[in-house]
């Protein structure tokens, strides 16, 4: 029986301790298919409300930045949004589990969507609170600046920096039936920038995006892994209320994925895993009543169990 190599068990044997994953979501960050740049609504599974769930304090009036805005009157209530965000849960980790260290994850929306000069501070703050390792950038293929890669470069010589780029699929047809608003071109050029800088690279994929059957999945997983991805995290598609996603569903066409179909193909993607790439997440899922299909995406304990049996079942422990 072989042990699964997790994201936590690649920062415990690099650290000598366990180090804890803080989401943020900054106010005022969009993306490029949310604002009109290069579509408009935004991916049609997105509500990003539902996946920001430490932006407890808003701002008063919306304001949402571009790369070229000319000026960003929002820079010092974000900066007050990271750390109230950080030292919430940080606080709660170190009463519950006696944690000192941490890995802020820049969450929700396209975190290198944003003036140069906001996105250094940010991250330069993020890198700054205590006993944080580093950072780890959720975005997309088409938000990376150039200047943003050097200074990272720069900032993993001392600090833990990963990059999560959103892959989803590698089919252009599904790619443009979920307004992703680029192709997979686009995002195999930004892998490379990436890797040929030597940073940590994380991919995310979706398994039951519409249209598409097991085979494309698996194909998905198979060339993500050749692309060179260092970690992966897999995410079933659930459908949330105020998304367009919800529109098909209700007017029947979009089914998702069954439980015992993901679960298979999960357990079968990281049986083909190397052995250097590691796992960020196997499953996801929301309870509340923003959720409306699949029903079984509501208990995500339980989907972890039934995985975690699986895969003990296949030689793999977890």
């Amino acid at each position: 029986m072989r042990e699964l190599f997790t994201f936590g068990r690649y920062l415990r044997a690099k650290y000598g301790q366990t180090i804890y994953k803080i989401p943020v979501s900054i106010p005022g960050f969009t993306c490029p298919n949310i604002d009109g740049t290069v579509a408009v609504g935004g991916c049609s599974f997105c509500e990003n409300e539902s996946f920001s769930p430490n932006l407890t304090v808003k701002p008063k009036t919306k304001f949402s930045l571009k790369p070229n805005s000319p000026e960003n009157p929002m820079l010092d209530f974000q900066l007050l949004s990271l750390e109230s965000q950080f030292y919430k849960t940080s606080t709660k980790l170190r009463k519950k589990f006696k944690a000192n260290g941490f890995l802020v994850y820049f969450q929700s929306f396209s975190n290198t969507y944003a003036p140069y000069e906001t996105l250094i501070t940010l991250y330069e703050k993020a890198l700054s609170l205590p006993d944080v390792v580093g950072i780890s950038i959720g975005t997309r293929s088409d938000c990376i600046d150039e200047r943003v890669l050097e200074f990272l470069v720069e900032k993993s010589k001392q600090k833990e920096i990963w990059i999560e780029i959103g892959v989803q699929s590698i089919f252009d047809e599904t790619l443009k039936r979920i307004n992703r608003g680029h192709d997979f071109s686009n995002i195999e050029e930004a892998v490379k920038r990436v890797k040929n800088r030597g940073l940590n690279l994380c991919l995310h994929l979706i398994f039951g995006l519409p249209d598409e059957n097991i085979e494309m999945m698996r194909e998905t997983f198979g060339r993500s892994i050749e692309l060179g991805a260092d970690s992966v995290k897999f995410h079933p598609l659930y459908v949330v209320k105020n998304t367009a996603l919800a529109n098909e569903f209700r007017a029947g066409k979009f089914y998702p994925i069954d439980e015992e179909e993901y679960i298979s193909l999960i357990c079968e993607c990281i049986e083909r895993l190397p052995e250097n790439v590691s796992v960020q997440r196997v499953t996801a899922g929301i309870d509340d009543d923003t959720l409306l299909s699949p029903e079984w995406c509501r208990h995500k304990n339980v989907q972890m169990e039934k995985i975690k049996t699986r895969l003990k079942e296949n030689g793999i422990f977890c």
